[in-house]
């Protein structure tokens, strides 16, 4: 990543906070807030691509200092656009890399953007950073989708997620590197539009790992932020990590 806007510019700020995905539904963010809450306690909380404030703005509503990393301004003016939006301290950087001031009890990421760092060797990084703002005790937290390989016959290697008269999405996987890409297609005024968006998909016990590399011990994984038992057949995990108090 840089520091510029990457795959999050204007484009794609401008709409984000009108996506009909259930994420973005009160009842979503409220349970995800009211978990991230508890986690924090009487401490403050960092968001690791903290974007147009999704999180950070009801958990600060809640009482919990946020402070946020991200590398698009273009998302970051969303967030200060919105009631409250001033009250919450961003820093505009690589947030596998970036440090900021302070101490925190509580380090996140939400809605799969572990996976926007595009190499192992970045999330990796991305561990050791969380680990290095969190004081003795604190946790982090991340939530993120279980690679649907399952869904892949031999020889495909692309997932549609989204079909309409008049958009299409779908991604695609490369089982040999772990690459994938969120590819979109729009039609506008009859003609085609098309935006592809890179991650890298990440298993569980590869996180581990990347936690242990990082000092960081895992204290739970739930299937989502209402704490339902992670399974085989679970579609995402909400995992806890811990840094030890002493």
């Amino acid at each position: 990543m840089t520091d510029d806007d990457g795959y999050f510019g204007e484009n794609i700020a401008a709409g984000y906070d009108d996506e009909e995905s259930d994420v973005f539904r009160p009842d979503v963010v409220g349970r995800t807030v009211d978990l991230l809450a508890e986690l924090a306690g009487d401490g403050a909380a960092l968001e690791l691509g903290i974007g147009t404030g999704r999180i950070a703005l009801p958990l600060a509503d809640r009482g919990v200092p946020v402070h946020g990393i991200d590398m698009s301004r273009a998302m970051v003016d969303r967030l200060r656009a919105k009631p409250g939006g001033d009250a919450v301290g961003v820093t505009i950087g690589d947030f596998a890399t970036t440090r900021v001031a302070g101490e925190f009890t509580l380090a996140y990421l939400v809605f799969n953007t572990i996976n926007n760092l595009t190499t192992q060797d970045a999330q990796v990084d991305c561990f050791r950073n969380a680990a290095d703002h969190l004081r003795p005790g604190g946790r982090f937290v991340v939530e993120v989708g279980v690679p649907d390989l399952r869904r892949l016959p031999p020889g495909q290697r692309a997932v549609p997620f989204h079909i309409s008269d008049t958009h299409w999405a779908f991604d695609t996987y490369d089982p040999a590197t772990q690459a994938m890409s969120s590819n979109y297609v729009t039609i506008v005024d009859g003609r085609a539009e098309h935006s592809s968006i890179p991650f890298r998909y990440v298993w569980p016990s590869e996180l581990d790992l990347m936690a242990r590399l990082a000092g960081l011990r895992l204290r739970d994984r739930w299937e989502d932020w209402t704490r339902e038992p992670f399974t085989s057949e679970s579609g995402k995990h909400v995992s806890v990590w811990e840094k030890p108090a002493d």
